[in-house]
């Protein structure tokens, strides 16, 4: 069994130094194209200008613009049938939690459950167009408590 310690909000591995890194996050979908496009917008992500996804691709991956991130669409036959077991939480990067999601509802998102709390807490989630389950939480302006916005 491998012992890990936690310091300080950091992990440290003390079996050994080796990591495995992301090299990207795959999605199962019907469409791979489609919902390429529909995360590219979501994220502001491309596609390879030397290898553009087509409609008809059986995978299509896009990019980060510092290319540091990546998402892989490839198609299967099964519908989704089941809550995702990992998701994508997802702050705006400008702007409030609330802005964003009528961005994203906007982008063909659904909503498949609101916690939003009457203190400004909480988050929204939502469906893409194949039925995976991501949240929009709040920014991180947003979360800053009031009174130290007072103070600065």
């Amino acid at each position: 069994m491998r012992r890990m310690r936690v310091r300080c909000g950091a992990v440290r591995n003390t079996m050994t130094d080796m990591v495995a890194l992301i090299s990207h996050t795959t999605f199962d979908s019907l469409n791979s194209f489609t919902q390429a496009l529909f995360w590219g917008k979501v994220l502001g992500f491309i596609e390879d200008p030397d290898d553009p996804n087509v409609p008809g691709d059986e995978d299509c991956m896009i990019f980060s613009l510092d290319g540091s991130q990546r998402l892989l669409f490839i198609e299967v036959p099964e519908v989704k049938q089941i809550k995702n077991r990992v998701h994508l939480d997802l702050k705006p990067a400008e702007g409030t939690r609330d802005q964003e999601l009528d961005r994203l509802l906007g982008l063909g998102a659904l909503t498949v459950e609101d916690r939003r709390r009457s203190d400004g807490s909480g988050w929204v989630v939502l469906a893409d167009p194949e039925g995976n389950e991501f949240c929009i939480l709040r920014s991180d302006e947003e979360r800053v408590p009031k009174s130290e916005l007072q103070t600065s």
